[in-house]
């Protein structure tokens, strides 16, 4: 059975190669869609209830299971009759509206296990909590509120309500934006800053303004965090789209920004050729699960953006094309670039921005987007290679870090690669919100393979760090439902903080250091 399910895991679509199937981008998601299963409906358990009754061991719980891979998603027939969004007018609405795209899903957290470190989420984060659906039709707005399609309806409503109940019970914390703290103390609506954080600031403009920045100098400075200010002009610089020297830098934005327009004209138009439809479908289909919870990513202008910025990056890379995952990695870049507008960028609206400037907030987020992907590209060619190596890494570094951890997945059959490839094809991005992804991508960018070696230390430290609630979990579906649903939604800067300090300290100690501190 064991040998079986593993098959069933890495069975893909064969529609778009290299693809997979689609996940709700929230920030506590589903399961991976690997691990997606149809249940009988005698057996069907009702998370609500987790404890009563739990399969103790993998084998136990697969044989009460179907694999429900082979279930097609309801097709879209009319997505490729939608009018050519054109770049003079890109606010223009697709056929299917944004209130009808977003999905409003969260997380239902049923372990007590973990209740001692769970916050409530904010008010519009704890409506029909626990939906996992397999595709955006299920969902119909009617009078302004979400039902399910009567067709395919299994939500229990009392489950909803007394889930909702038990997350009201909880010890009250502050909400804290989902887009607003995504920076250092200097972001709009926080304290002013301490002399320190003045001295920092400072310390980045005289490096930026130099004729020629010293980027060792800068990534020293940056990893630790980069401040609001500076930290688009500094991104660009650290992910190498733009040169060190201060002179030729406007030459080479303008240049760059000018070929990537003359791209959208050469190729965007394919997009409903035979060859590309599927690639541009399965796009089509992902964006508006790309942080459905943030409005700003709602707005018709801005997937406009996102469509526009992945079909040609996934032309421009048949190798492995449009891959699922990769929409998740132009948010950060989008959001820091447009914050050089903009000082509230949850709130604000991309259309009514000049057309100028959402030309370069485009191109600019297109170029550093896929100077990341060239050093992650095995990630997502076929069978993606870079993904199994990563998660066999963390598995051995793992049991050298914390044997009691791996022996307890060991104990309950639970492979690294059931819950870590979401962690290594989402960059943790499914697991953290927006604001402490892009603290984590400053030092990311800042390290030398920050976003290859050094992430393997970061999943690990962020493992170690649900310690108690792991080994407190004694069954397969109880472990599987706690590392797909961590508790993360309050993190912020501090958070990241100390999890990128154990990364380091993880990273001395078992890569770095000399061979007699090794285990």
């Amino acid at each position: 059975m064991a040998t079986e399910n593993r098959i069933h895991f890495w069975r893909r679509n064969a529609k778009v190669p290299g693809s997979v199937q689609p996940v709700y981008g929230a920030q506590h998601p589903p399961l991976d869609p690997r691990l997606r299963r149809t249940y009988p409906k005698d057996t069907k358990p009702k998370f609500n209830n987790l404890k009563s009754k739990k399969a103790s061991s993998f084998h136990e719980f697969a044989r009460s299971t179907n694999d429900a891979w082979d279930i097609d998603e309801e097709e879209d027939e009319d997505f490729l009759s939608t009018p050519a969004p054109t770049l003079s007018s890109p606010s223009r609405h697709h056929s299917t509206s944004a209130q009808d795209q977003q999905q409003q899903i969260q997380d239902d957290d049923t372990e007590t296990g973990v209740s001692d470190r769970l916050a409530p989420p904010s008010t519009e984060a704890l409506d029909f909590q626990d939906v996992q659906e397999e595709d955006a039709e299920y969902w119909e707005h009617v009078n302004g509120k979400v039902v399910k399609s009567s067709s395919d309806a299994h939500l229990n409503m009392s489950s909803v309500r007394s889930s909702l109940q038990k997350q009201q019970s909880l010890p009250v914390r502050a909400i804290i934006p989902l887009v607003a703290r995504m920076s250092d103390q200097n972001a709009s609506g926080a304290p002013p800053m301490t002399v320190r954080e003045k001295s920092r600031l400072d310390k980045f403009k005289q490096l930026l303004a130099s004729p020629n920045t010293d980027l060792e100098e800068l990534r020293k400075h940056s990893w630790s965090g980069i401040p609001r200010e500076v930290r688009p002009i500094t991104w660009r610089l650290l992910s190498g789209y733009l040169p060190a020297n201060k002179e030729r830098r406007e030459l080479v934005m303008k240049r760059k920004r000018e070929e990537y327009f003359g791209f959208i004209e050469q190729y965007y138009h394919s997009r409903t050729d035979e060859h590309y439809k599927d690639t541009y479908r399965q796009i089509h289909i992902d964006i508006p699960r790309t942080n459905p919870l943030i409005p700003l990513f709602q707005q018709p202008a801005v997937q406009e953006v996102f469509e526009r910025i992945l079909f040609i990056w996934a032309i421009r890379h048949p190798a492995s094309g449009y891959v699922q995952g990769i929409n998740d990695l132009v948010t950060p870049f989008f959001v820091v670039f447009l914050s050089e507008f903009v000082k509230d960028v949850e709130n604000s609206e991309v259309a009514a921005l000049p057309l100028d400037t959402q030309r370069n907030i485009e191109a600019d987020s297109f170029w550093c987007m896929s100077k990341l992907l060239d050093g992650i590209q095995d990630n997502y060619t076929f069978a993606q290679p870079g993904i199994q190596n990563k998660v066999k890494a963390l598995e051995e570094l793992v049991s050298r870090i914390d044997e009691d951890i791996h022996n307890h997945f060991k104990r309950y059959e639970v492979e690294y690669l059931q819950f870590a490839f979401r962690w290594m094809n989402n960059l943790l991005m499914r697991e953290l919100p927006l604001r402490c992804t892009i603290r984590l991508w400053d030092t990311y960018q800042a390290e030398t393979e920050g976003f290859t070696h050094f992430h393997l230390y970061v999943c690990s430290a962020f493992l170690i760090e649900w310690r108690k609630e792991i080994l407190s979990m004694v069954d397969f579906q109880g472990l599987l439902m706690l590392l797909q649903n961590l508790p993360t939604i309050h993190w912020g800067n501090e958070e990241v903080g100390l999890l990128l300090a154990e990364a380091y300290r993880l990273k001395y100690m078992f890569a770095d250091a000399p061979s007699h501190y090794k285990r």
